[in-house]
């Protein structure tokens, strides 16, 4: 019970080439197949908040990685470090005496409904939403409200990688209220292999220069960082000094992973408030997905409205899903329906048209 979305240019992972150009011109899909919806009689993945520091000790010595080069509309360019989805092989090789080849995502298919929803593959329009996050800047050094970051269907954490760089290179003193960055994927494979690694990854990058024991661990050459104890520490640690909480939730939408979800978001102390911004990057690509990722952000929005916080909803996805069913105008009937003001951030012409909105009660 599987399918592929057959665009070309939907995955940007090994079709990348070298100056970092996307490919985007589609193809004739085939007629919607039934696994674009839940598989009948098959329970869908319970949720699950998992603990930060058991997923740090699961993590493998070495890992390797390459980088995307997202170039933004300000002119400046943000590297993306993505754990390399071979090296993912190499470690279920070793753990798994059926080499690995029982993961799922691993294999040819985009999406395998009710068992794996994409997350080791970066899509195109998670690349539209870092651009449009560029103009969010201000927003994580916020002395008036504690920013906090929810990326629905997060798989590789684009956006949430570039929302966690630019928060680690700004000075966030000691007054600065502390960052939350909340990341879910249906699935707990793909936010223990590549999401937390990509965030290492990510840290390791920039702190090079400032620490000789990552520089040590990194290779330039192999493209390969070294997971020692110390680097682990040295990670912690930085989360620690800068006031940055990571959380990782799995399991598909539903009440009590919106429960999960306002768990894991700070409280409101000492008269301050909270300002969430909800991403998600081709979350809509099939009828059931646009209904679940509706009603999942609205149930947000509302209990965040309900508490004095300000909330926002940024969606990223095509104008259409070919033989699929989904599309972003489609999410945004919906979202007027229920009482949001929507806007249009962004919007791509060129190849597969795709976009970006914004949406708040």
């Amino acid at each position: 019970m599987s399918f592929a979305f057959s665009f070309s240019g939907d995955d940007i992972d090994e079709e990348l080439q070298a100056d970092n150009n996307i490919p985007s011109k589609p193809t004739q899909a085939p007629a919607a197949p039934s696994s674009a919806f839940p598989v009948a009689g098959k329970p869908l993945l319970p949720t699950v908040r998992h603990d930060f520091k058991q997923m740090l000790s699961l993590l493998p010595s070495k890992i390797a990685f390459g980088l995307l080069g997202v170039e933004l509309d300000g002119g400046e360019t943000i590297q993306l470090p993505r754990r390399e989805l071979w090296d993912v092989r190499v470690q279920l090789m070793a753990e798994d005496d059926d080499g690995g080849e029982a993961e799922p995502g691993l294999g040819s298919h985009d999406v395998k409904t009710g068992v794996y929803e994409g997350g080791f593959k970066s899509w195109e329009s998670s690349v539209d939403l870092v651009k449009v996050l560029e103009q969010s800047k201000p927003f994580l050094s916020s002395q008036d409200e504690a920013p906090c970051v929810v990326e629905l269907g997060c798989g590789t954490a684009l956006p949430s990688l570039a929302m966690f760089q630019w928060a680690a290179s700004t000075n966030r003193g000691e007054d600065a209220n502390p960052l939350t960055i909340i990341l879910a994927d249906y699935n707990s494979t793909v936010l223990q292999l590549v999401t937390l690694p990509n965030f290492i990854l990510s840290w390791a990058l920039q702190q090079r220069t400032e620490l000789p024991l990552v520089d040590a661990a990194l290779s330039s050459e192999d493209g390969e960082l070294d997971l020692t104890p110390e680097v682990i520490q040295a990670f912690q640690e930085f989360l620690s000094q800068r006031k940055v909480n990571i959380e990782f939730i799995s399991g598909a939408w539903c009440q009590e992973f919106v429960e999960l979800v306002e768990n894991a978001l700070p409280a409101n102390a000492n008269g301050s408030r909270q300002r969430v911004i909800v991403l998600g990057a081709e979350t809509i690509y099939s009828p059931f997905a646009l209904q679940s990722f509706t009603d999942t952000v609205f149930s947000l929005l509302s209990h965040q409205k309900a508490q004095g916080n300000s909330a926002e909803v940024l969606a990223a996805a095509k104008k259409l899903y070919f033989g699929v069913g989904g599309s972003l105008d489609d999410f945004v009937t919906k979202a007027r329906e229920l009482g949001a003001t929507v806007e249009t951030l962004r919007e791509e012409t060129e190849g597969v048209r795709r976009g970006v909105v914004q949406c708040h009660l």
